[in-house]
């Protein structure tokens, strides 16, 4: 559907007016996305956090910019080792704040393309998106897409590896402070294991985590609780909640994803398997760990994307 928004700023976003959007999400982890094939759609942090208000804007968990990578220098650098990243995805919180990466944010970045007739992209057939977090390789699977996420590490690694744990978390609603692993997925996450389903439902992540030490640009929080038994079928599962830094509480989170299914498979030992279930309030992601190689393990996201409705700012 095509609809004109009115908005509640309009000395903020009378730059914007005419401008076409779409609005998207994957497992309910949502972006307004708009196409600048002209790099000429500098968006301020302030007219984001305006078009990511859920009650008088748009509304969504971040703002994502569909951009020709040579328009920015962080795509020319990415050009100069891998020419066909023709694309960037320019991703920002919802209040504004620079991203390096996004999971789900990727898949509905490549389904905007497509949508948009940007690209083009059969099934099997994968696209290199250029993100502040690397060249990311995106393929088109039955029901969705599957990205190259690339390697994940720990944040403190010799505290990782000599504990199994480096990091305590503090949070609204959890009793005590919390034994948690910080790991990056080319942007940052503390993850922590929770007794069970009813002790996650009960979070309240109304407010930021604190967290221990905390990395130095804040982190996303992801609160994990393993299933029970943890493999069935060789698929290792586990349910999610997240507090994501400049935005609070998603849906969904495919670093996130990512990030708790390695802690978990860290903790659970050498016989864990590689695939992985990961379930959160907005559905159902997968996550694969491949052999290790020279820069490390890598890791898949896979899971739907979808464009819900079309506009132009009024």
């Amino acid at each position: 559907m095509t609809e004109t928004v009115a908005m509640h700023a309009p000395t903020v976003l009378a730059g914007l007016r005419g401008l076409e959007f779409a609005k998207g999400h994957g497992t309910g982890n949502d972006f307004v996305l708009i196409a600048d094939a002209e790099g000429v759609r500098d968006v301020t942090d302030e007219q984001v956090a305006v078009l990511c208000d859920r009650h008088q804007g748009i509304g969504g968990d971040g703002l994502i910019r569909a951009v020709p990578s040579r328009f920015l220098p962080e795509g020319q650098a990415l050009l100069e080792t891998d020419p066909d990243a023709e694309w960037f995805m320019d991703y920002r919180n919802n209040d504004g704040s620079i991203a390096e990466m996004c999971g789900n944010g990727v898949r509905a970045f490549v389904h905007f393309l497509l949508d948009s007739s940007l690209a083009e992209l059969p099934e099997g057939g994968s696209l290199r998106i250029g993100t502040r977090a690397g060249v990311k390789e995106v393929t088109r699977i039955p029901g969705g897409y599957a990205v190259d996420m690339g390697p994940w590490g720990f944040i403190h690694p010799e505290e990782a590896e000599e504990r199994a744990v480096d990091s305590i978390v503090s949070a609204r609603g959890l009793e005590g402070e919390r034994p948690a692993l910080s790991i990056t997925m080319g942007n940052p996450h503390t993850v922590l294991a929770l007794a069970g389903l009813d002790e996650l439902s009960a979070l309240p992540l109304t407010e930021i985590p604190t967290v221990h030490p905390l990395p130095p640009h804040g982190t996303n929080v992801e609160f994990v609780v393993p299933a029970e038994p943890l493999v069935h079928d060789g698929v290792g599962r586990v349910s999610m909640r997240v507090h994501e830094r400049g935005v609070g509480e998603t849906q969904s989170c495919g670093t996130g994803a990512c990030a708790a299914a390695a802690a978990i498979r860290y903790w659970a030992g050498p016989a864990a398997p590689a695939q992985w279930q990961v379930s959160v309030p907005g559905g159902v992601v997968g996550v694969t760990f491949l052999p290790a190689g020279a820069d490390g393990e890598h890791v898949i996201l896979s899971g739907p994307a979808t464009i819900v409705a079309r506009g132009r700012l009024g």
